[in-house]
């Protein structure tokens, strides 16, 4: 239901039942449907909200002025230790009891206690530090008609704020208009999904005009949209503007915090969530106290020894009492007390002071010591520094330095952390003719008279047209820097360049290509985009002929099993030349097309944009129209990509692999950027099997994981196998509830290595929590960005790279490195 108009409504903040906009309340609106009236969160733009927001401040640390002395005290004494060792120091404190010195417990546990506290004043300085310096930055916020500098902190829901040009997004934010035509603006999400490339983010028509500040004081309506999650990908949403009808929001409508604004002079937008609502801020957990195992160990030790010693001094006691009483009134000039019961009680804890030392205090000043020289050690490791960016190592938690030993599971984020996400462009396949890395004149020669020139043409038209990137002029040179979805995007519109195909101007319906020098326009109809289901990504142009098609390109499975019937030409040749491909560690892609009428298209598109509207199983239904159009295609050819990995990545996994510890790789990236990173890593052999789960149902799942089970029969919790799982986030999010996670860890626990793929930053640490909870194994966690702080406080061990995304994970860590080459050290 929605809201229906009312002309007779007064013009109120205060009507309780017609809202100040003349909209008479009957339930909440069509674009949210799905959503129960308790569920949806109204928003006032320029008017006071009806309810109070959470606050913008975002706090990290682990301590307050307030909380340190409790929290602090309350982690130091779940040391059993301590605890005893304060008991013998309040004994020591009884005259007629101690026959030691009053300070000879208390003033080494006080040491004890004083490093530890600075220790910690120390870490969460810096935690309080980078908040502040977030917390205190600035935004432009519309106040009274004109823009005011205000800090993070300060913004509330509702407020219109206008971001510059490479800034962060201060909260989540939804938007009104910017500076690119038709709401449009470029913004980078690497905090959020770990993937550096930009992404296309647009404003509703009705509100593009909205552009200044007198504008935009006059803008009046509300939000409707559901309550703060943690779903970065989801977002449902209804925007109601006064005598317009209620407008779909969807996620490509919103700016999360986190992400960074690129390519765009400005942008202009109201405050969604903020604080600790935001999506980013909800895929993190608080800062954990944690213990080492060895902190546990001596725990159950201290527990057996204390034992030992109540024992000690109870028999100790007792044969006190047997020799007063045998020996007690010869000998007279000891003074013995008649009073048993009582001389009993003070014997006992005399006979415990005395035999306190059975739990040595040094122990503990020891470890402390040890500890604090380690993280000395690790702070000043050349081998661990990285000198590009002088960058050493940090022990940032010295306290858990022994678990570094007994690690038995790391589990490592991609982007950034295993590669350096940079991809180049190798070889290619054309009309069945390989032209390996150098053939650009062999290539352009057979462009102008060859039998297989139409195939080149198309080819090179495909490259620098069949892709979602972003270009960028770089200033005073003739370079193109190019913002691409995927890495391999930016690699091909690399290669389409060397052979004199590029791509440089893009509008929201047009590209513009320089082919050989002179410049073609293509009309960009529609865009199918990539999926891990569709495995493949489409775009429908129509040329400068007037022409329309459809260029595909995707996984050679998806690609032939759509080629037309008539026309095969090529195709055993093809394969041949990716085998090869494959051979060599390569990326590869196949690359088709077909010519479409002009009233096929028109019907299509009709089918194409309400399946793009649907709000549930969009998904799905765009996948079934696109079925329609993406048939009888004609191969163009294949492309060879290599990914550049971080230095000695596959050599550090080959060392950790051959010391018995499972690697698991849990990536916001494609399934199929995945896998090969797992092939080019090493974690995957040409020799081993893939277990890929990708069921979209519980019910789908459960089925799937029953039948890999019993089809391992004897093998299942054996690491031993040569089995590798692919799972990505829609199936990781049933794998996860409550009746399937067993089932999910014991096939985990059956295979040499697991790769996650396209799970948000909270199912990284469902899945290390999982692990961690379970198998009772010490687990490590290694990232970079924003989106690994969760994982990374999860395990035992949390590791943070200080690299191109931020300090977010590191400052999150108990320990910072520079590269990955460095964990295996």
């Amino acid at each position: 239901m929605s809201k229906k108009r009312n002309p007779q409504a007064p013009q109120s903040c205060s009507n309780q039942n017609i809202d100040q906009y003349g909209y008479e309340d009957d339930g909440p609106p069509d674009a949210v449907d799905c959503l129960g009236p308790g569920d949806i969160r109204t928003i006032r733009i320029n008017c006071e909200q009806q309810y109070k927001s959470c606050s913008n401040c975002i706090s990290t640390a682990k301590y307050n002025l307030l909380s340190f002395i409790p929290i602090f005290l309350f982690e130091q004494f779940r040391r059993y230790s301590n605890c005893f060792f304060l008991l013998i120091a309040l004994l020591q404190q009884i005259p007629e009891v101690s026959p030691t010195g009053r300070f000879t417990t208390l003033v080494p546990l006080c040491f004890i206690l004083l490093v530890s506290a600075v220790k910690e004043i120390i870490e969460d300085f810096k935690r309080h530090r980078a908040d502040r310096e977030v917390n205190h930055r600035k935004v432009e916020v519309l106040h009274k008609g004109t823009w005011t500098s205000q800090r993070w902190d300060l913004i509330n829901v509702g407020d219109i704020v206008k971001v510059q040009n490479n800034t962060f997004f201060p909260a989540d934010l939804l938007i009104l208009s910017s500076s690119e035509p038709q709401s449009m603006c470029y913004i980078e999400t690497m905090n959020l999904d770990g993937e550096t490339n930009l992404k296309i983010r647009q404003g509703l028509p009705e509100t593009s005009h909205y552009m200044d500040a007198n504008d935009l004081m006059h803008l009046k309506g509300t939000i409707e949209c559901e309550l703060p999650n943690r779903l970065i990908y989801d977002y449902v949403g209804s925007l109601k503007l006064v005598d317009k009808i209620p407008l779909s929001l969807g996620p490509n409508h919103l700016l999360l915090r986190g992400a960074m604004l690129r390519n765009t002079s400005w942008v202009c937008s109201v405050v969604i969530y903020t604080g600790h609502e935001t999506k980013l801020m909800m895929n993190q957990t608080s800062a954990p106290l944690k213990r080492s195992t060895v902190d546990k160990i001596v725990n159950t030790q201290i527990i057996m020894l204390f034992l030992l010693l109540c024992s000690l001094c109870l028999l100790s006691s007792f044969c006190n009492i047997i020799w007063t009483k045998q020996k007690g009134h010869k000998d007279w000039y000891l003074q013995i007390d008649d009073i048993a019961t009582y001389k009993f009680a003070f014997n006992l804890l005399t006979f415990f002071i005395l035999f306190n030392n059975l739990i040595p205090i040094s122990l503990q000043v020891t470890v402390e010591v040890v500890r604090f020289m380690q993280a000395v050690f690790i702070n000043n490791d050349i081998e661990m520094y990285h000198e590009e960016s002088n960058t050493p190592a940090m022990a940032r938690t010295s306290n858990l330095n022994e678990e570094l030993g007994m690690v038995k599971y790391i589990f490592s984020d991609k982007t950034g952390t295993l590669t350096r996400n940079v991809m180049e462009f190798k070889h290619c396949s054309i009309g069945g003719i390989l032209y390996p890395e150098g053939s650009k004149d062999t290539l352009l020669d057979n462009l102008k008279n060859h039998p297989t020139s139409k195939y080149i043409l198309e080819f090179l038209r495909m490259m620098s047209v069949c892709h979602t990137v972003i270009p960028e002029k770089v200033k005073n040179s003739d370079e193109m820097l190019y913002h691409a979805s995927s890495p391999d995007e930016q690699a091909l519109l690399k290669g389409s360049q060397l052979f004199g195909y590029v791509f440089h101007t893009r509008t929201p319906k047009l590209v513009v290509v320089s082919a050989l020098g002179s410049d073609e326009e293509y009309e960009v109809l529609s865009v199918i985009e990539f999926t891990s289901t569709r495995k493949r990504m489409s775009v429908i142009v129509r040329a400068p002929d007037h022409k329309i098609y459809l260029y595909c390109k995707g996984a050679d499975t998806v690609i032939f099993e759509r080629l037309s019937k008539d026309v095969e030409q090529h195709k055993e040749t093809t394969l041949m030349h990716l085998e090869e491909f494959a051979n060599n560690g390569y990326r590869t892609l196949c690359f088709a097309y077909t010519e479409i009428s002009e009233n096929f298209y028109t019907s299509w598109n009709e089918e194409f944009i309400k399946a793009s509207n649907v709000l549930t199983n969009r998904e799905e239904s765009i996948d079934e129209i696109a079925r329609l159009i993406e048939k009888d295609l004609i191969l163009l050819g294949a492309t060879a990509v290599e990914d550049k990995l971080q230095d000695q990545v596959p050599e550090t996994i080959a060392a950790l692999i051959k010391a018995d510890i499972s690697v698991w790789i849990l990536t916001g990236d494609k399934q199929e950027t995945a896998i090969n990173i797992g092939f080019s890593t090493n974690l995957i052999t040409q020799g081993t099997s893939l277990i890929i789960l990708n069921e979209n149902t519980l019910d789908e799942l459960r089925e799937s994981l029953r039948q890999h089970i019993n089809e391992l029969g004897p093998s299942v919790g054996k690491l031993d196998n040569s089995f590798t799982l692919i799972i990505d986030g829609q199936s990781l999010k049933h794998a996860l509830s409550h009746d399937l996670k067993m089932d999910f860890l014991e096939l985990c626990m059956s295979c040499k290595s697991v790769i996650c793929c396209r799970v948000s930053p909270m199912q990284k640490a469902e899945v290390v929590e999982l692990v961690t909870t379970n198998t009772h194994q010490v687990t490590l966690a290694i990232g970079d960005g924003a989106n690994d702080v969760a994982m990374i406080q999860k395990a035992h061990v949390g590791v943070g790279i200080s690299g191109v995304e931020g300090l977010q994970a590191a400052c999150a860590s108990d320990y910072s490195i520079a590269q990955v080459m460095h964990y295996s050290s």
